[in-house]
């Protein structure tokens, strides 16, 4: 099967050419600035042609459009339900209609980080596997969790994808959903430093020198020996392994696959969570398995052949 695919994150959208398992051809799109979902789609468009002809095919070649997107969805009627600040103007747009009249092809859409975890299900860390939960780290936190081989959606299309917003502290701060310490309003990205900005003693620390702390500098300074850097970042990693918990408890998995952009720390953030679901979350059957996601930016992409192929 030949489809097109977009996955539209937080700062950017990309746009891809993929043939089964493998990705054809690829280009994205910085949105950072956007706040209309429409201003974007027409960028889409011309991307879609140029990936086309770079392989010297016609969109008429292609069988669907997949679309992951970074909020809630209902798959079942192709529509945008909340979008958390990001693309406003979604929810407005029938976004079927508009695949159809520019494209000439069917749609399909889905919450970004479950089409990701269809694309390491079909391709990547969680082949062979049918009961899986994902965890993506980065901007937001995403958690979301597969059982007996399809993905969990719910009546109202919010089941098993809300893992960033578990809450992990009651008296925390305030989350962009409305919520009170949520995962990602405690260790995700767009949190950090604001985390970073109200902790004691941070004028003294490293840490000041940045006038924006992501956690990539926050690695760098805990490995510096920073004790600031270092307190922030081991309380980064005991949510992001409280959270593991809190989806194996409600998901019943037998693996975590754990990407995004803070997984270049993996090699710390693996074995730090395997070690605390061996303390601390119940599963008396036996060990989940903690794997790093394999198809990094590309696993949204990959899954767009098997959410095309759903019945």
């Amino acid at each position: 099967m030949k489809a097109l695919a977009i996955d539209f994150g937080g700062t950017h959208a990309t746009c891809g050419l993929v043939e089964d398992q493998t990705i054809l051809a690829h280009e994205t799109i910085d949105t950072d600035r956007a706040k209309s979902l429409r201003a974007v789609l027409p960028q889409v468009v011309d991307v879609f042609h140029r990936l086309a002809n770079t392989k010297g095919l016609s969109l008429k070649e292609c069988s669907a459009v997949a679309v992951g997107f970074a909020g809630l969805v209902d798959s079942r009627a192709g529509r945008v339900l909340a979008t958390n600040e990001k693309y406003e103007d979604a929810k407005e747009i029938d976004l079927v209609a508009w695949s159809t009249q520019t494209l000439g092809l069917p749609l399909r859409i889905e919450n970004d980080t479950r089409m990701a975890l269809l694309g390491e299900f079909y391709a990547g860390a969680a082949r062979g596997f049918t009961e899986i939960v994902m965890m993506t780290l980065g901007t937001g936190i995403g958690g979301v969790a597969m059982i007996d081989g399809k993905l969990l959606r719910g009546k109202h299309s919010q089941a098993g994808c809300l893992g960033g917003h578990f809450p992990v502290l009651f008296t925390g701060r305030k989350c962009n959903c409305g919520g009170i310490g949520c995962a990602e309003a405690e260790a995700a990205g767009w949190s950090l430093p604001l985390v970073v900005k109200d902790w004691p003693g941070v004028s003294q620390s490293a840490l000041s020198k940045y006038p924006h702390v992501g956690f990539k500098e926050l690695f760098e300074e805990a490995g510096r020996g920073d004790s600031v850097a270092v307190t922030i970042r081991d309380r980064c990693l005991n949510i992001w392994a409280a959270v593991a918990v809190g989806l194996i408890h409600a998901y019943d998995p037998e693996i975590v696959v754990m990407g995004g952009g803070v997984m270049q720390s993996a090699d710390l953030i693996i074995p730090y969570v395997e070690s605390y679901l061996r303390q601390y979350s119940w599963t008396p059957w036996g060990e989940v398995q903690v794997r790093v996601a394999e198809l990094g930016n590309n696993a949204a992409l990959l899954g767009a052949v098997p959410l095309l192929s759903e019945r």
